[in-house]
């Protein structure tokens, strides 16, 4: 971004991560975009890469067209609005869904079900899978995506806004009670994120299941860490179970742990091709589980958690284990998806 006198000039072309084919990768100069009706004109300042921007780029989400750019946590500030309610400078972090905000399920507020899914002519945008995203030098982001970042939230802090909304979201669906043994499977960023987001919420005790460096990198965000091998002590004792580990595994676990009359989140498989086998139903049935499904972060849940970001109930900064800038993407992905030094989330510098 350019300042001729008192004028703006944004650059035509900018640097982006595009997926060009499914698993095929590169850095490359394309065309920022121009500013369109309902939108925001976003610089990147911070950017992240997850688990499902694999799934992306192994061509895993059938509605995603490739060349692609993706990127769907970031933050960044305004450089161009047609609104005054978003003036350019503005500090805003970003979450994924925006739905066409007509269909039975928006006027539900769960957005994150829109039946109008894909569908770019009714306004429904999934950010970084059916748009382009923000690994990138700028992003167009729809307005209904954006959340001003409190004061005190950085950059980088701002570019967990969506991975925040998705884990206290699954502790709202599982309606997490003051003085509950919660177990939190997974140690990846989510998990990481409501393991600590439990302890805001009055949990009585917080048990995180995980495996690896990452998992001995975040021991002290929970009471009690248990390695994924040794999960059987478990059976039968938690008030809530959430799960963010993926896996048919982790799902058949996460049942297993749950009490009598308790509660199953299950929220790690967004991708197709993850099919469970091997539990007995009459588990659930006889001891009247509710086993539920959580996606994303409807109703606006994603301001919710800055503003306990903004309070410090939970620090994200330290689950940034590297940095790199955009233009080493390569290195950047590599470091993440081989879990390099219990690489938890790898940050990017447009």
């Amino acid at each position: 971004m350019l300042r001729r006198g008192s004028a703006l000039v944004i650059p035509t072309t900018m640097r982006a991560v595009v997926f060009r084919a499914p698993n095929e990768v590169a850095v490359d100069n394309v065309p920022t975009p121009q500013l369109e009706a309902g939108h925001a004109l976003v610089r990147v300042r911070a950017s992240m890469v997850c688990a499902t921007d694999q799934k992306i780029l192994a061509g895993k989400f059938p509605m995603t067209r490739f060349p692609h750019v993706p990127g769907h946590e970031f933050a960044g500030e305004i450089v161009l609005s047609e609104t005054g309610d978003w003036p350019a400078g503005t500090r805003v972090g970003v979450e994924v869904h925006v739905g066409c905000g007509t269909c039975d399920r928006c006027r539900e507020g769960m957005y994150t079900l829109c039946l109008n899914y894909g569908k770019r002519e009714t306004g429904h945008a999934h950010i970084g899978f059916t748009i382009a995203g923000g690994l990138a030098e700028y992003a167009l982001v729809p307005v209904a995506a954006l959340h001003v970042l409190p004061d005190g939230v950085s950059f980088e802090e701002g570019a967990w806004t969506d991975n925040l909304g998705v884990a206290l979201w699954s502790l709202e669906r599982g309606r997490l009670a003051g003085g509950e043994h919660v177990v939190l499977i997974g140690s990846g960023a989510i998990g990481l994120c409501a393991a600590q987001l439990a302890r805001a919420l009055g949990a009585g005790r917080v048990t995180l299941v995980g495996r690896g460096e990452r998992l001995r990198r975040a021991k002290d965000l929970a009471d009690e860490v248990v390695d994924s091998a040794e999960a059987a002590r478990l059976t039968g004792t938690a008030d809530l179970v959430v799960e963010f580990a993926g896996t048919a595994e982790a799902a058949r676990q996460a049942i297993a742990m749950a009490r009598r009359g308790g509660r199953v989140v299950l929220g790690g498989s967004t991708g197709a091709g993850v099919e469970l086998s091997g539990v007995d139903l009459s588990t659930i049935v006889r001891g009247n589980l509710d086993v539920l499904g959580s996606l994303a972060n409807p109703k606006g849940v994603s301001s919710r958690g800055l503003e306990l970001l903004a309070q410090k109930k939970v620090d994200v900064a330290r689950l940034i284990t590297h940095r790199f800038p955009l233009v080493v993407f390569e290195e950047a992905w590599r470091t993440f998806t081989e879990r390099r030094e219990g690489a938890i989330r790898v940050m990017l510098q447009p």
